[in-house]
């Protein structure tokens, strides 16, 4: 019965006072989806732009039972990662917030989206930095974009402890597993799969390209089509700064800029058009490349949200490629690095249990520090009582004091080593 007792008053002492209104501790939630459970369709209508990803932890955070929030909203996922205080209260107001936000009903959300909690989100995440959950295995780009969360997210309201701490561990295993197996030997990007996926279609895809955006996306694309042997191509972007920055590392490539204004001129002088912006409007439509030169003529489109309209692929002559079509680059890479993912997951195991252990710890050590606290004054209390009994703490030998005090703190630790103990166990 005491025993009983004892946990009792340990769990209340670990209980926070908003988790005494629903008696249900925190948790750490992932809601999302991603190339498995949702077409290009539905994830460019959910796409979340970097420059929104503060308002949107702002947006959750101030949510009813959402504590913390990020985002992480990539061409081929978006996740929404939180620190619920009630886990049914908080899955509701996230998928409510998600199709509010994207006009996407909320039964259509729920049908194509997937939920994860606590040790299973950790364990998500580290796979997604690891590049085991990418639709290209082992490639390297998501780890940038995971670290772009922690560095957007610095400073904004909602991006705490928890969620941070999730996030710089993710980058960590991230970096561990690249360096301690060879899952990234080989591997390729959304963006030289890209490339492939052109070459494989139209073998000519190296001669004159044109590529629309020089950011992050379009530079990879650059430099693959400059791997394939390309020496001259014509970059179309909103500044030139970074098209002659691109230029000045590619020895013997032809980089030519054009402005937005060219984009169109541009496209009807190139068979092959790479798009790979961030602009959330409609670069080309149906109308527009009817309008171009004769076809035949082949866009590869890995915008989220998408830059061609999917129309266009109606168009007799014209062929139309997006992020979803590069399964089948995808199939002659995957296999050869399955093995070396199962290395991967034994690292991620590791790094869950540390990761569960230090989260725990964030619960753990403020109890044992109210613990002993209370356990203090009481102690201090009986003592000076003691003493004042005894005829006073002027009247008291020293000795006999130190005896009392040493006496006091003897039974305090050992009648608090058991309850330690059980909390460090379960923290």
């Amino acid at each position: 019965k005491s025993s009983s007792s004892s946990l009792s008053a340990l769990e209340f002492l670990k209980t926070s006072a908003a988790d005494r209104y629903t008696r249900e501790s925190s948790s750490i939630l992932v809601i999302g989806l991603n190339y498995r459970t949702a077409s290009i369709e539905l994830r460019e209508k959910l796409s979340i732009a970097e420059n929104q990803w503060p308002r949107a932890i702002e947006e959750l955070c101030d949510l009813n039972h959402i504590e913390e929030a990020a985002i992480l909203s990539t061409c081929n996922r978006l996740e929404i990662y939180v620190v619920a205080l009630s886990q049914q209260r908080g899955i509701r107001e996230v998928i409510e917030w998600a199709s509010k936000k994207s006009t996407v009903p909320v039964s259509e959300l729920r049908k194509h989206s997937f939920l994860l909690i606590n040790k299973d989100a950790a364990r998500h995440l580290f796979e997604v930095s690891s590049g085991l959950d990418s639709l290209l295995l082992g490639e390297g780009q998501i780890l940038s974009q995971v670290k772009q969360v922690v560095k957007i997210g610095q400073g904004v309201p909602g991006f705490d402890r928890k969620i941070s701490g999730l996030f710089k561990h993710a980058i960590t295993v991230g970096k561990r597993v690249r360096t301690e197996t060879n899952i990234s030997s080989g591997s390729v990007s959304v963006s030289s799969a890209a490339v492939e996926l052109a070459v494989m279609k139209h073998p000519e895809s190296t001669v004159n390209p044109l590529v629309i955006g020089a950011g992050k996306m379009g530079k990879l694309v650059i430099k693959h089509l400059a791997a394939k042997g390309c020496r001259k191509m014509v970059v179309v972007n909103r500044t030139q700064d970074r098209v002659a920055s691109i230029g000045e590392e590619l020895e013997g490539v032809e980089i030519e800029y054009r402005p937005l204004t060219r984009m169109l001129a541009s496209a009807a002088e190139s068979q092959v058009i790479f798009t790979c912006t961030s602009s959330e409007s409609l670069l080309f439509t149906e109308e527009q490349v009817r309008k171009l030169l004769p076809p035949p003529r082949l866009f590869v489109d890995i915008s989220v949200p998408r830059n061609v309209d999917p129309s266009v692929s109606e168009i007799e002559g014209v062929r139309l490629y997006n992020v979803d079509d590069l399964k089948e680059v995808v199939a002659a890479n995957r296999e050869e690095r399955l093995q070396r993912a199962a290395e991967a997951e034994a690292i991620i195991d590791e790094e869950v249990k540390q990761f569960e252990a230090w989260k725990n710890s964030l619960e753990t050590v403020p109890t044992i520090k109210k613990l002993r606290a209370y356990a203090e004054r009481i102690r201090s209390s009986e003592v000076e009582k003691c003493i004042s009994r005894m005829g006073g703490s002027s009247d008291v030998p020293a000795g006999n004091k130190k005896a009392v005090y040493d006496m006091s703190m003897g039974i305090v630790n050992k009648l608090l080593h058991g309850p330690m103990q059980h909390l460090r166990c379960d923290g």
